[in-house]
Parts: C-alpha cells; sequence; structure tokens
C-alpha cells in the first residue's frame, strides 16, 4: 500500500487494517491503529510505519484511546518468506528472549549486524526493537486480561527486571502497569485459581470449521476438541504446558478466549504466539475471500463459509511426524495409528480434563515409539529415520525457514515427498500459497464442488486445475475443498461416496 492508500484507510477507520501498519502523528507525539476513532489527522502531519516497534523508536508513544497494541498481529509475516518475514516469526515465538539476537541470526544464517541493518531497513526497527515490542504487547495483554502480580507480568512477558518493565511500558503507553491495567473494559473478580484466562483477538470474520479440523485429528489423552473449543499439552523450551481454547458465537464481540492450565511463565510469550499461529489469527480473512470468491468453484463455499483459517503447528517437530503416518491413509486411520505411537509419550504434568500425557518427542519415537507402529515397513523405517535425525539435531527446521529452506531440508528424507513437504509448509510456516494438487481429499472436494455447481445449473467456465487463479491464497482454497470433501462424504450414502479422503 502506498501512503494514500493508508490514508484512506485510516480516514474510513478501517478495521480490517489494524495491525497491518500503524499510523503516527507528529504534532501529538502519538502512534494509533487505523481505525481509532480520533479525528483523521492532516496528511502532511501523518507518517505511516510498518511495526510498532518502529513507531516506538521514532519517539512516538501508543494511543490511550484506540490501544494499538490490542490488535491481532500483521499476516504480512506468513506472507513474507524474506529475512524480515523470517525474523518476526521467530521474535514473535520468544527466540530473543531465550537466545539473543545472536542466537537469532544464526537460525537466519546472517550476522547480527547483517540482521541489524537488513531489519531497520525493510521494518524500520532492529531487532531488539522489535522484541522489545512484543514484550510491551504481551505484558500489556497480561495487565489487562489477567490479576497476575506485576512482577509476575514483567517476567513472564520476556523482560529482564522489573525496573526494565516498568520504564518500557512507560514509554511505550505513557502510563505506569497499574494505570495501565485499569484501562481493562472488563475487570474480573479474581477466582480461586492458577489458571490465567485471555482474549484473542482476531480479524472478522472467523469461521470456527478450524476447530473441527483439529477435532477430529485430535489424539486421545493428548488432544480434545468439539466444534467450538480445543484443547492439549505441550512442550515449550522451558517446560511442559497445557491449555484450552473457547469460541462463544453468542457472547458480545464473539470473543476467543484463551485457558492457560499450566505453564512455566517464561514460556507463555512462546505459547501465545503458537496458540495465534495454530488459529491462524493474524490472517487477513476479507482480502483472502475477496480473492477466493472469484472462482466460481469456490465462491459458493466462501459466502457459505467466510473466514476460513489455516491450521497451524504448535511443535513443527509432530507435525511432520504426525504428517509422514497420515500421508495416503485416512484421517481416522492416522488417528489411529498415532494414538498407538502415543503411548511412548510421557511429561511432567499433573493429568487434568482428559489429558494425561504428551506427544513423544523425536528421541522417544527414534528408541522404541517406531515399534508401536502398524503397516508397511517402508514407512515405519521412514518415520524411525526423520525421529532419529530430528533427535540428533541433524535436521532442524521450524517457524523461521522459508519454502526453499525447508524444501533442502525434508525432501532428502526417505518417505517424504512432494504431498509432504506442502502440508508441512502450510501448517508450520504458514505458506499461504501451496495447493496440493494429488491429495485425495482435494481431488473429492473438487468433484464435490463441481457436482453442486452442475445440479445448480451453473455452467462451467475454463479455469486451471491448480487454482492459479486465487493466488497467493491456495492454501485457503485447499482448506475449502477438503470441508467440502468431508461434508459430501457425509450426506452421500457409502455406496455412492467419493474415494477415501486421505489423512490431511
Amino acid at each position: 500500500m502506498d501512503f494514500w492508500q493508508r490514508y484512506r484507510a485510516i480516514d474510513a477507520r478501517d478495521t480490517r487494517f489494524d495491525g497491518q501498519f500503524y499510523t503516527a502523528v507528529r504534532t501529538t507525539g502519538i502512534y494509533c491503529r487505523p481505525s481509532c476513532p480520533t479525528r483523521t489527522p492532516k496528511a502532511e502531519n501523518v507518517t505511516f510505519y510498518e511495526t510498532s516497534a518502529a513507531a516506538h523508536d521514532a519517539g512516538y508513544r501508543a494511543c490511550k484511546r484506540c490501544l494499538p497494541e490490542a490488535v491481532p498481529g500483521t499476516p504480512a509475516w506468513n506472507l513474507r518468506s524474506d529475512i524480515a518475514g523470517r525474523a518476526m516469526r521467530l521474535i514473535n515465538d520468544g527466540v530473543i528472549n531465550r537466545d539473543g539476537v545472536e542466537g537469532l541470526a544464526s537460525r537466519l544464517g546472517y550476522s547480527s549486524r547483517q540482521l541489524n541493518r537488513i531489519l531497520s531497513h525493510e521494518l524500520g526497527a532492529g531487532p531488539l526493537s522489535l522484541a522489545r515490542a512484543s514484550r510491551a504487547q504481551t505484558a500489556r495483554t497480561l495487565l489487562v486480561s489477567t490479576q497476575m502480580k506485576l512482577a509476575d507480568v514483567a517476567f513472564a512477558a520476556g523482560f529482564s527486571s522489573v525496573r526494565q518493565f516498568n520504564e518500557t511500558i512507560g514509554e511505550v503507553f505513557d502510563m505506569t502497569p497499574t494505570a495501565l491495567r485499569g484501562t481493562a473494559r472488563h475487570h474480573r473478580t479474581p477466582a480461586a485459581t492458577t489458571a490465567l484466562t485471555l482474549n484473542l483477538p482476531y480479524r472478522e470474520p472467523f469461521d470456527p470449521g478450524v476447530f473441527d479440523f483439529l477435532a477430529v485429528r485430535s489424539i486421545p489423552g493428548i488432544e480434545a476438541g468439539t466444534a467450538t473449543s480445543y484443547a492439549r499439552t505441550l512442550r515449550l523450551p522451558h517446560a511442559d504446558a497445557r491449555f484450552s481454547v473457547k469460541y462463544d458465537a453468542g457472547a458480545p464481540g464473539r470473543p476467543l478466549i484463551l485457558t492457560i492450565g499450566a505453564v512455566d511463565l517464561r514460556d507463555l510469550p512462546s505459547l501465545l504466539s503458537r496458540v495465534r499461529r495454530l488459529l491462524d489469527l493474524d490472517a487477513d480473512p476479507v482480502a483472502i475471500d475477496s480473492a477466493l470468491e472469484t472462482d466460481p468453484r469456490l465462491a459458493p463455499a466462501v459466502k457459505t463459509f467466510p473466514g476460513m483459517r489455516m491450521p497451524g503447528a504448535l511443535d513443527p517437530q509432530e507435525l511432520l511426524v504426525r504428517a509422514m503416518i497420515g500421508q495416503q491413509i485416512t484421517i481416522a486411520a492416522a488417528r489411529t495409528a498415532l494414538t498407538q505411537l502415543s503411548a511412548c509419550g510421557s511429561g511432567s504434568l499433573v493429568p487434568a480434563d482428559g489429558l494425561h500425557r504428551l506427544f513423544p518427542t523425536a528421541a522417544q519415537i527414534a528408541d522404541a515409539g517406531f515399534s508401536l507402529l502398524r503397516g508397511p515397513q517402508r514407512r515405519i523405517d521412514s518415520v524411525r529415520a526423520a525421529a532419529a535425525a530430528m533427535a540428533a539435531g541433524d535436521l532442524d527446521f521450524g517457524y523461521g525457514d522459508d519454502l526453499a529452506s525447508l524444501q533442502s531440508k525434508l525432501l532428502p528424507l526417505p518417505g517424504v515427498g512432494p504431498w509432504t513437504l506442502g502440508y508441512v509448509a502450510m501448517r508450520v510456516l504458514g505458506a499461504p500459497d501451496v495447493f496440493l494438487a494429488n491429495d485425495a481429499a482435494v481431488r473429492n472436494g473438487i468433484l464435490a464442488l463441481d457436482g453442486d455447481r452442475q445440479a445448480a445449473g451453473r455452467q462451467p467456465r475454463q479455469l486451471t486445475p491448480d487454482f492459479t487463479e486465487v493466488g497467493p491464497w491456495r492454501s485457503y482454497a485447499t482448506m475449502h475443498l477438503w470441508r467440502a470433501a468431508a461434508m459430501h462424504s457425509r450426506r452421500t450414502p457409502k455406496r455412492q461416496a467419493l474415494p477415501a479422503i486421505a489423512a490431511s
């Protein structure tokens, strides 16, 4: 977007752009979200910034009226596969808090000086400033959503001291932490529980079908899901954790409520980032749906299910194992196999809400877990080899990769082909333009949608079989096709049903 496109967005107070850029006003020294309800500033007084960190570095403080730190993140970090996008995914996952700038730079293959120069040029702020802004955002969320002690908020957000926490909150928000907590719209009465409850911001519309996707693939004892909720255990860098998310479509604002039952406070920023990635909460659904509905094959589905989300991955290594086991078999068969495999998993969490173990580590699968798998020996050997490589550190991939680096790491593995690579790219990287042409469920979904169009008497037009017309959003087209295939298989008599749906 150029200057005038952004200016028209703030003049219209368009909420779609909240979190995608920030508006700084020289005459007030304040930066706002695009939808800020205050009077539109004169164009000559406005500067637009890609990140709130850039606005901080330029000397601006956050608006107390629109609270620009309380918005969903930018979808650009999944769209962009350059160094800036990869760095932001890792910063949001807490890499700088754990490993410092040097650790972030080494993961990206650059020196810290080179990385600082690249990010300063691309985003207007260096890695430390970007991490500082991320900490401030996490701290604001905890202050207004919980009754945590201020010292606990400071360390949970990633600050190294309470003094640093107080100074940053004062500089960014021009308020003390106590005053910022007082801005909460809904004050909760402290309950006799150690659980944390937070509201997760997102852009409307939101299709809760992502919960169905996770529920049918959930592994008993590790995950539990319904049409509007999802809960699970997982390992984080410092300790094991447990959380649940619930979507309340009947409540004002249709909130997504995250309840964290167990977590090491040092892992809290990472957990929040991964849950947001899991539910694709930083997506721009209006832009995505606008592109998808131009394809007549997808238009009815988009109209029926606006705001489709693409589920992410809480653990990249786990996702690879699940993809390798699930390829070329049905979802039910994959779930059975993964349930058997999960018997070798263990963790330190006290059982609660039916969740009593964790997904096995790569080392546990390589050492003994592979023996629990059934099926072709070639597949079992491939899973064991991949697990052994991950356990030994020879296979290291994650949120900081791009499609090219992921391909170079995964395709040489036995048992990993284009489908596995594409599926992992969709869910780990959030790659928006992956189309799994050879996936059985995708083919079934195309047949189902074509059948619906013919039944409605709509004449087909010449369209590409790989949906290039809707790029760069073909991953979301894939999600619609999977849903269409699943719905068709449920309403079609068994003898007339489409071929078995692959465990995508």
